[in-house]
Parts: structure tokens; sequence; C-alpha cells
């Protein structure tokens, strides 16, 4: 990902995440932004020890990473979409955004991606329902 010039590792940002005792799994995609050119957003799975709070993930990041490697949107999901090999499709995660943020604007969203080698197909739906409902403030 390229923030305001920063190149970023989704790695490296999903692993500060992960280190916060309420993130079970995080998967991370640079989405469109008209300030910075790509903004990050995350996708987070609850671990059940702790509440999740974007503030305290954003946090997290800032301290372990740096300011600008903070996610602008942090989405909490029951699951994140993987292929059979157990690696996230964070392709899959940037077009749901996408395509959300296309329906929000009155734009027919684009079709997402090949999906048949996903491990649990579901999880594209559930994620579309959230972020359905979601607010996505940026703080």
């Amino acid at each position: 990902m390229n923030i305001s010039g920063h190149r970023l590792s989704t790695i490296e940002i999903e692993s500060a995440l992960v280190a916060h005792e309420s993130v079970g799994e995080a998967g991370t995609a640079g989405v469109s932004d008209p300030i910075t050119g790509q903004a990050v957003v995350a996708f987070v799975t609850p671990s059940g020890s702790a509440a999740v709070t974007a503030s305290a993930l954003r946090d997290q990041v800032a301290h372990a990473i740096g300011p600008v490697a903070k996610p602008k949107h942090i989405v909490v999901v029951p699951d994140l979409p993987k292929t059979r090999s157990g690696k996230i499709m964070r392709r899959l995660l940037a077009q749901l955004w996408e395509a959300e943020q296309d329906r929000r604007a009155g734009r027919e969203p684009k079709a997402l991606g090949d999906t048949t080698s996903l491990q649990n197909p579901w999880a594209v739906d559930d994620i579309a329902d959230v972020l359905s409902t979601a607010e996505l403030r940026t703080s």
C-alpha cells in the first residue's frame, strides 16, 4: 500500500493489530482515498477476550509502526475470506469495501473477482452485510 507516499506492508499492519488482545485475526487492504491516495481499511475478527475499539487499535498500530500506518477504517467482521491454503484474500476485502462505497454513492458496484478458491465463501456475504449496516466513520 502507498499511503501519503509511504510504502506500507499489509502484513506489518496486520501483525500490529493482532498483537492487541481484542483481535483474533486481521486483514488489511489499501482503498481509494481523496486526500492520501490510498487509506488503510482493517477488517478484524474479535478474539473474545476484550472489546474491540477502533481508537485502541489505531493507537496500537501507531505505537508499533507509526502514525502514518493507522487504519482509517476498522470493520469488525465474523470471519475473513481465505483460500483453501488459509491465506487471507485481501483483494476481496478491498473489492467489498469499494463495492459498498459505490452502492452508497448510487453507482452500480463492480462484480467481485474469482471466489472459487475460497474455503469459506459465506465470509464474503457476511462482510458485505456488515459493511451495508456499518457507519464507516473515520474516528
